[in-house]
């Protein structure tokens, strides 16, 4: 009598397997954004007065606030060529802050589907599948089936995986970003010349790619007497990594020819900052918003500037530290570790942590390989489920309690 429920159990498992691995994401990435959709409603219940979002809210309401906003009046109005300045005179926030390609191509889906957001969440959504089979991929020949199938399951169930849900450009960016690490990895450089240009109009971050090539050069070439490292690899990580400086600073360039400012895309980022500090900006400074960030929370905690400096230099030293020397982090491969300290340090540099900062950390994702690295089971289970009730925090405080400064996503 026990044994039957036993075999059928054993067979219901064999028969998943059996499945190929894009049917299996799929089932899991449909069933994970199912649970997303009933957080977005019960945020959408819970919205009220205080809420940028207001009473009777509804997720069309989600899906296209916040920063979709930029993106769906970038596809509708295009680029201011006068910058906008507000009553002290300061460059406001504007358009220029944003990339194009996200918004245009859901504005060109948008009118087959009927509307700007209906193309936008389409292609969030799409992305994020084919983002979780990348970096299966990815996954797969360094930790292993198991362990890559559950990395998928924590990627498409993370806190973040809100995300897929409006009209942001994090997935379609990651998308990018993941085959351009696939092809890293592959050593296929040769899609890479069409991949960075689509990531660095995309969104920012494509500087980080360009500082990853450069590290993993590095690396190339103290491994090449135990992997040989021709000439014309070493041309490709070259041309690519400079190709990701060009693009990166394309925008920058684009944004001065237009607008006749050379300083109006960094003024334009700065103009955000600026909800958070009093005065006026003397103009962007590398690695001075996570100073200034560190010392602005650590007081408004009650504590010190000092602390907060000290606070995160540890921070910086103990991220470093995991990534160089935690096994499992060694597992998931150089790239994906050269990668992830890349990105960090491009965070460091440019960015102001605010609540926004959670949302900036979805391009580590690969990282999750790591996580699932250890094969207990009840760990792999407590994962999921933190990472659900961490999605939850986040939307119900980004949408449900969502307001315009301490609740940014």
């Amino acid at each position: 009598m026990v044994e039957q429920p036993l075999i059928e159990s054993r067979s219901a498992g064999a028969r998943w397997r059996a499945l190929p691995p894009w049917l299996r994401i799929g089932a899991l990435y449909l069933a994970a954004r199912a649970v997303t959709t009933g957080f977005f409603l019960i945020a959408a219940a819970m919205s009220g007065v205080g809420s940028r979002f207001g009473e009777n809210a509804t997720i069309a309401d989600f899906a296209v606030g916040w920063d979709a906003q930029w993106y769906w009046l970038t596809a509708v109005s295009g680029y201011p060529l006068e910058l906008p300045l507000t009553d002290s005179g300061q460059v406001a926030e504007n358009q220029w802050a944003f990339m194009p390609i996200y918004a245009y191509l859901a504005a060109a889906l948008g009118t087959v589907l009927g509307s700007w957001i209906a193309g936008a969440v389409v292609i969030s959504l799409s992305a994020g599948y084919l983002s979780a089979l990348v970096l299966y991929r990815l996954w797969l020949p360094r930790v292993g089936e198991s362990a890559a199938m559950w990395a998928v399951l924590f990627f498409v169930s993370g806190p973040l995986a809100a995300l897929f849900h409006v009209g942001y450009a994090e997935s379609l960016f990651m998308l990018w970003l993941f085959l351009a690490l696939l092809l890293v990895a592959r050593r296929r450089y040769g899609w890479l010349y069409l991949v960075i240009p689509l990531m660095g109009f995309t969104r920012p971050g494509v500087l980080a790619f360009a500082l990853f090539l450069g590290l993993f050069g590095i690396w190339r070439w103290t491994r090449r007497r135990s992997e040989a490292l021709s000439g014309r690899e070493i041309s490709h990580i070259v041309a690519l990594g400079a190709l990701g400086v060009i693009v990166g600073f394309g925008w920058q360039v684009i944004a001065a020819v237009a607008t006749g400012d050379a300083g109006a895309y960094l003024a334009t980022e700065l103009a955000w900052r600026r909800n958070w500090l009093t005065g006026d900006a003397s103009g962007f400074i590398p690695f001075e918003g996570f100073i200034q960030g560190a010392e602005f929370w650590f007081v408004s905690w009650g504590s010190s500037a000092l602390i907060g400096v000290i606070a995160l230099s540890i921070a910086v030293v103990g991220v470093s530290a995991l990534l160089l020397f935690h096994p499992a982090a060694r597992r998931v491969g150089v790239e994906i570790r050269w990668w992830a300290a890349s990105y960090l340090l491009y965070l460091l540099a440019v960015f102001f942590p605010q609540s926004s900062i959670f949302r900036l950390l979805v391009p580590l994702s690969p990282l999750w390989g790591a996580v699932a690295v250890p094969k207990r089971t009840a760990w792999r289970v407590g994962v999921v489920v933190v990472a659900l009730v961490g999605q939850w925090w986040w939307i119900y405080n980004m949408y449900a309690l969502g307001n315009t400064y301490w609740q940014i996503p």
